[in-house]
């Protein structure tokens, strides 16, 4: 039977050693984790979120992971794939991420409507620091798929943050703008509508664009 991706929203005693106890468990179920979250960790309570790849009923996990003496109660839910979808990561300065994220929001119903899930995330942000510092975090966003910078100036420390996380396999779509950043990016792009709705475009299953069959890298 193929693997399906489940989610699981476990409530728990705190404490050293419960990831270990529940990972424990589910190997014993052969299930593939794909994501965890700790949600909420207090003297009192601990929430746990996980996502895993899992052959057959849930149930039998569950009910083992319902005996250990650590957990207080389980949930079986849908991934956050299915429900959320890939998701858009738009950074930069206000009024431009505004403008990418019109163009994206607008794509992504598109292909939502015919069966996709896209998400669009956006974080105005100034400074060479604190954007080069979001940009490497992108690559530690669980579902993120592709970051589109949107500003008027951007190079230095954030161009060298934009070549690791594309050596990580993230695609990097730059606006047009002043600065290293376009030249470090996989796309570069002058109206910031476009460069949403081309964001969309290159992580829906549901379009035919491929970076690889472009013959130029600016527009």
């Amino acid at each position: 039977m193929a693997a399906r991706r489940i989610g699981l929203v476990i409530h728990a005693a705190p404490g050293i050693g419960v990831l270990h106890q529940l990972t424990g468990v589910i190997a014993a179920h052969q299930g593939d984790i794909t994501d965890v979250a700790i949600v909420e960790h207090t003297p009192e309570r601990a929430r746990i979120d996980l996502e895993l790849d899992l052959a057959g009923d849930p149930a039998p996990l569950v009910r083992d992971l319902e005996a250990l003496p650590v957990v207080r109660s389980i949930r079986v839910e849908d991934s956050l794939l299915k429900i959320y979808g890939k998701r858009v990561i738009i950074m930069g300065g206000g009024a431009q991420v505004g403008q990418v994220a019109i163009g994206a929001i607008s794509e992504a119903d598109r292909h939502n409507i015919r069966g996709e899930h896209i998400s669009v995330d956006t974080i105005p942000l100034v400074g060479e620091k604190p954007l080069a510092e979001a940009v490497r975090a992108v690559a530690r966003l669980p579902r993120a798929r592709v970051l589109v910078l949107a500003g008027a100036l951007m190079g230095g420390e954030i161009e060298k943050a934009v070549r690791e996380v594309r050596a990580q396999g993230l695609p990097v779509i730059s606006l047009n703008m002043a600065g290293s950043v376009p030249e470090a990016s996989d796309l570069v792009v002058s109206d910031p509508v476009q460069a949403g709705v081309m964001a969309v475009m290159l992580i829906a299953d549901t379009a035919k664009f491929n970076l690889e069959r472009l013959k130029r890298r600016v527009f």
